[in-house]
């Protein structure tokens, strides 16, 4: 029996199998933010070939939120239109959509705009990046606000779960880390502070929007004094008591030059994920270099993870769900029109 292609389940939603597609930014939008004929074929052909869940890119909440001006965004309710159309035709293939809600803070290239963050320090000294306006109290409400109000659009347009962005050094990464967060209100300071924002937003993503809630999470910044596995732990066990459905366990992007990186190789990331699954009883997603059927296996078989995301890899080959399904004799898997290819 394999582990890939049995049913899997994140909060109320049913999953086809254990397979996903990790959020990846694209940059082929443009100003507007707009779903593009590119995005149509990109998500589409992945439904076809079997993905089980396709988590859309970072989809910014307003517009100073992108990282770069050739993101998607979900800011307006002009946006909702092209991002249901997209997901009448991947859920016509039996794919399950989520959409990653997300605000770049300091990190945001977009030229026309002054970044927003929890404190005044720009991410590198290279030009691209302006130093933030430090966020008011004022400007964290609204902040809350625009992602709940992301949350209500993104249900419009039947999407079946969202992902809230909290990972690689993007706004609400950059709350989390004492290293980018020197604020001294309630924002800022302990752990129970720094986790306050995510956790308001996660809660209040369940209480209005009430759609299975995955949670990307950065489980150490590769930083010797900074955000770690235990602080991880920590925030991944107070979003389950508030109702998050699952947690995405991914790594890094908080500083430009990290003092502790780690090797960069296959399953690079495996333990993390399996630290917090050991913690949590909620489904955890591994993600980082996984790259075959014989991984994704040996992860899932040993208690590493409830689902397993394959990014680069299926960036390299659309195919390669039916080419594990294959590898794993499992065929019946397979699209019968593509059958004959494997």
């Amino acid at each position: 029996m394999n582990f890939l292609f049995k049913n899997g389940k994140i909060g109320k939603l049913q999953l086809k199998n254990k397979i996903v597609m990790p959020p990846m930014c694209m940059y082929k939008s443009d100003n507007s933010g707009e779903i593009k004929p590119f995005h149509h074929y990109h998500y589409v052909s992945k439904a076809l070939a079997g993905v089980g869940l396709i988590i859309v890119e970072a989809t910014a909440v307003e517009a100073r939120g992108r990282i770069s001006s050739n993101d998607l965004g979900l800011w307006s309710n002009e946006h909702i239109k092209k991002h249901k159309k997209l997901n009448k035709k991947a859920h016509f293939f039996g794919a399950k959509m989520a959409i990653q809600l997300a605000h770049a803070g300091r990190k945001s290239e977009v030229v026309e705009s002054t970044p927003i963050a929890p404190s005044a320090i720009a991410f590198s000294e290279q030009s691209c990046y302006k130093i933030p306006i430090e966020a008011t109290l004022e400007d964290i409400q609204n902040i809350k606000k625009l992602f709940v109000d992301a949350g209500i659009r993104a249900k419009k347009a039947n999407y079946d779960a969202i992902e809230l962005h909290a990972a690689h050094g993007y706004l609400l990464c950059e709350f989390l880390s004492p290293l980018t967060n020197l604020r001294e209100d309630i924002y800022g300071g302990t752990l129970e502070n720094r986790c306050r924002l995510v956790l308001e937003i996660a809660k209040e993503l369940k209480e209005k929007v009430n759609m299975p809630l995955i949670v990307r999470i950065s489980a150490n910044e590769w930083m010797n004094e900074g955000w770690n596995i235990n602080d991880s732990i920590y925030l991944s066990k107070e979003l389950e008591k508030i109702g998050v459905d699952s947690i995405d366990v991914s790594s890094g992007g908080n500083q430009s030059i990290p003092n502790n990186p780690p090797k960069i190789e296959a399953l690079y990331q495996a333990d993390f994920a399996k630290e917090k699954k050991k913690e949590i009883k909620i489904p955890v997603i591994a993600v980082g270099l996984i790259s075959n059927a014989k991984q994704g296996e040996y992860l899932l078989e040993n208690g590493y993870c409830d689902f397993v995301a394959y990014g680069r890899a299926i960036l390299r080959n659309p195919n390669l769900v039916f080419e594990m399904a294959k590898d794993l004799e499992n065929k019946d898997m397979i699209n019968s029109s593509y059958q004959r290819a494997f």
